[in-house]
């Protein structure tokens, strides 16, 4: 029974590898032949909704003024604007150097938070209720938005079907070493390829929970942001399209953000990602399922996604099931010409899936030298592998005990 569920494994794990093959095939393939979905750029309104840039902030002396100050470049009418630095139990100068800007510019309203329960997630409902705006807009303390994001993002909302609206991405640091380098890589494929065919093909694109924005009297009725949830932008992309929202992308609006420069910080930042998508996944699996508000590609695309930050722990297992079906002399799981082609599917799309949607958004982005480092990706693989599976099963301790998740930010290196 034991050699019947190994080689049960084995099966699944090629079968999903091959899934996703095909899926990251199908958005490289519509990114570059098929028909490319509008965004709302060529509307015009003069009278643009009230909005609220919410910055959230934990001892960010180093770069909150790069943020600020890309803020006030940006071309959105005074009167329709206000910035709400969220300065979240700082102990650094961030107290002190927001309400200096605050002395500057009355329509940047700092809210200091002393209390307890730190985080994201409870600073955006804090603010949130403080902001006038009709439209919440969210930054991350290390990010420079371009001078027309605030528009970008704002117009969105003249669509009523819409609850939330995406950027794309960019890192301003991507040529300070290799790690960075491959990180703009990922990115790259992730928002010019991944994101926008999943806005073309009527998917689900994601809300990234910075460089987006979304209604503010829409989030409050839903209760706000869950302070046990670390992945509060996931949560909020499935609660959307499971009360028959949409997320909308906007390639266009481009923004840059500091990514990590060292492996240790970058292990760190991805499992926090994945502790909280993974605990996403065990809140909307059968949501995702049962709701009457998407269609059936929706929900496969949905639960896809779900599933993107256990897919590398699964796979691990079917590494370890493979090494013991190895030395027990049991490989022989298939018989036939025909697993030729199946292990063939599995070694040719399934190892090299993310070159597929890399190489494309290289090519579109006009960086076509990078592609040389397209190789790196198999070692990134490993340690992804490692720091992703470490999260999975924060996750699952989550689940079973109960405790309480902390808010861990990212090191910045910006001087």
């Amino acid at each position: 029974m034991g050699i019947i569920v190994l080689k049960g494994y084995m099966i699944f794990t090629i079968v999903l590898m091959i899934v996703y093959a095909v899926r990251h095939l199908l958005f490289a393939y519509n990114r570059a032949f098929g028909k490319q979905k509008l965004y709302y750029n060529d509307i015009y309104s003069s009278r643009m909704p009230k909005i609220s840039v919410l910055v959230p902030m934990h001892n960010e002396e180093q770069v909150l003024h790069y943020v600020l100050d890309s803020l006030l470049q940006c071309d959105y009418d005074r009167d329709r604007l206000e910035i709400i630095p969220i300065n979240d139990n700082s102990t650094d100068r961030t107290r002190e150097l927001l309400d200096e800007y605050h002395a500057k510019y009355e329509f940047i309203r700092p809210l200091h938070r002393d209390c307890p329960d730190r985080g994201k997630p409870a600073g955006l409902n804090d603010a949130m209720a403080v902001a006038t705006g009709d439209i919440i807009i969210v930054f991350d303390a290390d990010y420079r938005p371009a001078t027309d994001m605030l528009k970008q993002l704002a117009i969105a909302f003249a669509d009523p079907s819409v609850g939330a609206v995406m950027g794309r991405v960019i890192p301003y640091n991507a040529n300070r070493n290799m790690l960075t380098r491959l990180i703009n890589l990922e990115r790259s494929g992730g928002y010019q390829v991944d994101q926008q065919a999943r806005y073309n093909m009527g998917l689900i694109p994601q809300y990234g929970g910075t460089v987006g924005g979304f209604r503010k009297d829409l989030l409050l009725k839903m209760g706000g942001f869950n302070p046990a949830v670390l992945a509060e932008d996931t949560e909020l992309t499935f609660r959307l399209f499971t009360n028959g929202w949409k997320v909308i992308y906007a390639n266009s609006a481009e923004c840059y953000e500091e990514t990590p420069e060292t492996w240790e910080v970058r292990g760190r930042q991805i499992r926090r990602w994945s502790r909280g998508h993974n605990n996403v996944m065990f809140r909307y699996f059968l949501r995702v399922l049962v709701t009457k508000h998407m269609n059936w590609k929706e929900k496969l695309d949905g639960i896809l996604l779900l599933l993107v930050y256990a897919v590398p722990f699964l796979l691990a297992v079917g590494q370890l099931d493979a090494i013991a079906l190895f030395f027990l002399h049991e490989m022989d799981i298939l018989s036939g010409w025909w697993v030729l082609l199946f292990i063939g599917a599995y070694c040719s799309f399934g190892n090299f899936a993310p070159f597929y949607e890399i190489g494309s958004a290289l090519t579109m982005d006009g960086i076509k030298n990078e592609v040389y480092l397209l190789p790196l990706i198999m070692y990134n693989f490993y340690f992804y592998m490692w720091t992703i599976s470490l999260g999975f099963l924060d996750a699952i301790a989550d689940l079973i005990t109960g405790r309480q998740v902390v808010w861990a930010k990212t090191k910045r290196f910006t001087k």
